[in-house]
């Protein structure tokens, strides 16, 4: 069965269409338009059956999908409080139940704590090239990171942008306040890395 589509003229959705109707209707790349299967709308130019029927370039996000510094910076303070649980679980498990000596106790604990940045950038790595797209944190606050077009990253790209963090914070973390500075509110290591942090659209 043919592809239909539901498309909004005037602030209302009409249709379904079949794909030769909407052509007929000559809409345009930022019109907004839904299979009877989709959850919620999209512009004509995020679908690529559209953009190869009609010719639309394939388009990078809009301003309102982008996640503001301070959904960024709260999501960055979940995970820390959440990385630094695990780490403190494990430090009482490892220093109380199986040290005795008060040296070593301290020693073990200062490399357990030590290894947090370094366990924090793995994690997020990890979740940021995921199916989720996002830590933990940044789930919580239903923002993630994608490319430039949207879509999940590599955990190549990921380790980039983590390591790109370094010129962010080497800056004196104006890295991250340029943020304010940009229409797709990137900070230093997304400009490097090619990403952008982006929440869902309310249509």
């Amino acid at each position: 069965m043919a592809q239909t589509y539901i498309l909004v003229i005037e602030g209302k959705p009409e249709g379904p269409f079949s794909l030769d109707e909407l052509k007929a209707f000559q809409i345009k790349p930022g019109d907004f338009v839904k299979t009877p299967e989709m959850d919620d709308y999209k512009e004509a130019q995020e679908i690529a059956e559209l953009r190869e029927l009609l010719g639309f370039a394939k388009p990078t996000l809009l301003v309102q999908y982008y996640g503001s510094f301070d959904q960024r910076l709260l999501a960055s303070v979940l995970d820390w409080f959440i990385l630094f649980g695990v780490f403190i679980i494990i430090t009482f498990i490892v220093v109380i139940l199986f040290i005795q000596d008060k040296e070593t106790r301290l020693t073990t604990t200062f490399i357990i704590l030590g290894i947090t940045p370094v366990a924090r950038a793995v994690y997020q790595i990890i979740m940021e090239s995921s199916a989720k797209q996002a830590t933990y944190g940044k789930q919580m606050l239903k923002i993630r990171v994608v490319d430039m077009y949207g879509n999940r990253i590599s955990t190549g790209k990921a380790i980039g942008r983590n390591l790109s963090k370094i010129f962010s914070v080497g800056t004196f973390f104006i890295g991250y306040l340029l943020a304010f500075f940009n229409k797709k509110q990137q900070c230093l290591h997304d400009m490097i890395a090619g990403t952008l942090v982006i929440k869902d659209r309310l249509f």
